[in-house]
């Protein structure tokens, strides 16, 4: 009859890695929750109609993230931005940001969309570089921050890889201001006079992966104790047939 006698270096091994692989799982199934409320949040407001520049700053800009707003103003395309490594069907070019300066006075960033790198001269998609007052309908997108091992955004060369809004809004003659730096909005589908830049380029791509790093967690948990228990099972046998001296 096999007793579980447990071997001292083996449990003082396997213990705390077991509390921890359960501590993991359940930390990942908080996790879990706490993006599913954030994904929740998103697809309501991506479902709501658009709302003014006003109302969205008149509290937490970023509680409306992927939320829609309108806005009129002014387009300043002298003062383009320009967004490298941006893709369209496998082609590669960029996103056009351009400062609009509001009916208000306050200057937002508008991602216009999409351009082939050809036509990164303003002259080659002149019919696009609309000028006067525009109204214009925008998702909201948090300020961005550079990723590990992407390169560093050159603003001397206008040559940007992620959207730094407060440094953008100051080279384009904003104040600073800890709403308005804080976001930044993409143009939706609406097609732009001359067919560029191509609108509607948002990409929501937040995954919910945690249940499955919890299900991992857990299931190396439990291969654990299947470890630990077939090693004192084989040492228990290896006793017995050993003829070693087993305590009943």
């Amino acid at each position: 009859m096999f007793r579980l006698r447990p071997a001292f270096w083996p449990t003082v091994f396997s213990v705390p890695v077991f509390i921890l692989c359960m501590g993991l799982a359940l930390w990942q199934m908080e996790r879990r929750e706490w993006k599913r409320d954030i994904l929740d949040r998103i697809a309501e407001n991506r479902a709501a109609a658009p709302i003014s520049l006003t109302e969205l700053v008149k509290g937490d800009p970023l509680a409306h993230e992927y939320g829609r707003v309108r806005v009129a103003g002014t387009f300043l395309n002298d003062k383009e931005f320009f967004l490298a490594a941006r893709s369209l069907k496998d082609d590669v070019g960029m996103h056009v940001i351009t400062p609009l300066r509001t009916a208000d006075g306050p200057i937002v960033l508008f991602d216009r969309g999409w351009i082939p790198s050809a036509k990164k001269d303003p002259a080659k998609r002149a019919a696009g570089q609309v000028a006067g007052p525009v109204e214009v309908v925008g998702v909201v997108r948090r300020t961005q921050e550079r990723r590990q091992f992407a390169p560093d955004n050159d603003p001397a060369k206008n040559f940007w890889f992620h959207v730094d809004v407060p440094l953008m809004r100051k080279i384009a003659g904003g104040t600073p201001d800890p709403k308005l730096d804080t976001f930044f909005l993409e143009a939706d589908a609406t097609p732009n006079p001359g067919g560029l830049p191509i609108g509607g380029q948002t990409r929501l791509d937040i995954p919910n992966d945690h249940l499955q790093y919890a299900i991992t967690w857990f299931l190396l948990g439990l291969s654990l104790v299947g470890v630990y228990l077939a090693f004192h099972w084989e040492n228990g046998r290896l006793s017995i047939n050993g003829r070693t001296k087993v305590r009943t």
